[in-house]
């Protein structure tokens, strides 16, 4: 019941939105989970059709969907003269409505490198961040820079390893970054500062939303904590002690009631903690599930992810008890992958591109359909929407596919 008042708790009423947008990481509550019904778990001739293709630069940033518009950003690949790209395309034929391109080193630091952050779409604006910690503001409409900032530079910011990684969260008149000791906040208007804290190294995960004692507050990932702070203010709320190997906090905090789930790679393992509106304890803590960057999802008082220590092949989906960290169940072995959750089905998008429906079933792994949907990498966070799935590689290929159910939605 929690989880699901949050649209109103937290985010307020948006007129803008329109049924099945998804204009944030991970959705409009940042849990993984679409509100769709009607749409295929199963395909005719066991394939999802393609609806079109497009190529959007390399790297990892996810897609935010609003207003029929899709939007994400990447790289071109060069280590000398590299450039960012936001990209805005149509939903319905992937043809380009604008883009806008700026100076941004590939850093391929031990993987292909390219873009991280997702961009967030609210109120007709389009809100981005680089890894070097430069931000934009745009028109979704027309793509026009309303303004830009440069985190790093101008506020003295350390620049994590990996570079900025999490998606900008807008709570009322601010947008809310996780970078720094505990994030930063800016203006939605026009930039301008409205907190910050700290000039430390920020964690690699996207702000999540949750209410600790019935107050909205927002849980970031530092280096070495999860820390909860009050989203007005920037007043940290509580701690609480995560240390990972290479410091990769990367798979957003997961809450389900009073329960939040950590989890990380590099055989770091996961721990669920009990909180209030000022502390929280640990409840358990084990190996069982090593979510490198894909946080899990979680309903009904499980939690389902992918245990891919460091990204190996090695790679299961497990569902887990969130008050005991048990594991429930676990699927035959398969590529590192994403998921998104809808309807009581997961989908899971393998590092292979192998698409995976997978019923959200707490007592066994019940396996609805599988399809190779594309080749090469994909560590982005598939997105469904509108009777679309959008799927990306490290690449930089966009797949929009159709997978709206005779009836449903249009």
């Amino acid at each position: 019941m929690l989880t699901r008042a949050l649209p109103l708790l937290i985010l307020g009423l948006q007129p803008w939105l329109h049924a099945g947008d998804w204009p944030r990481f991970r959705g409009l509550r940042g849990d993984g989970m679409s509100d769709e019904k009607e749409w295929l778990g199963a395909w005719p001739g066991g394939q999802p059709k393609r609806v079109w293709k497009q190529a959007v630069g390399v790297g990892f940033s996810s897609m935010a969907v609003s207003s029929g518009r899709v939007v994400t950003v990447g790289h071109n690949g060069m280590k000398d003269g590299g450039e960012d790209t936001i990209a805005c395309l149509d939903a319905d034929t992937g043809a380009t409505v604008w883009k806008h391109t700026y100076p941004q080193a590939l850093a391929d630091h031990y993987y292909e490198g390219g873009t991280s952050a997702t961009p967030t779409i609210d109120g007709g604006k389009v809100y981005t961040i680089a890894k070097s910690g430069i931000v934009h503001c745009l028109e979704l409409a027309t793509g026009k820079v309303l303004w830009q900032r440069d985190l790093a530079k101008e506020l003295g910011l350390k620049v994590p390893e990996w570079g900025f990684a999490g998606a900008p969260h807008v709570h009322g008149d601010k947008v809310v970054f996780n970078a720094g000791d505990a994030g930063v906040a800016l203006s939605k208007a026009d930039g301008k500062t409205v907190w910050t804290s700290g000039k430390g190294s920020a964690g690699y995960g996207t702000p999540v939303p949750f209410a600790p004692g019935g107050k909205t507050a927002l849980a970031l990932f530092s280096l070495r904590h999860v820390i909860a702070v009050d989203p007005d203010t920037g007043k940290e709320l509580w701690r609480h002690p995560w240390k990972t190997k290479y410091d990769v906090n990367a798979a957003d905090p997961v809450v389900s009631g009073d329960l939040m789930m950590l989890s990380s790679g590099y055989g770091t393992g996961a721990t669920a903690i009990r909180f209030d509106a000022t502390s929280a304890r640990q409840v358990w803590k084990n190996e069982t599930l090593r979510a490198h960057m894909q946080a899990p999802v979680a309903s009904g008082g499980f939690a389902y992810g992918i245990d891919g220590d460091g990204g190996s092949g090695d790679s299961r989906l497990k569902c887990i008890e969130m008050a005991t960290g048990k594991v429930v169940w676990e699927s035959p072995k398969a590529e590192t992958g994403v998921l998104t959750a809808a309807d009581g089905k997961l989908i899971w998008v393998t590092g292979r591109g192998e698409l995976i429906v997978v019923r959200m079933d707490p007592t066994k792994y019940d396996e609805l359909a599988r399809s190779q949907v594309t080749g090469g990498k994909v560590w982005s966070t598939p997105v469904l929407s509108n009777g679309r799935l959008f799927v990306r590689t490290w690449k930089g290929d966009l797949l929009c596919l159709d997978v709206k159910a005779a009836g449903g939605v249009s």
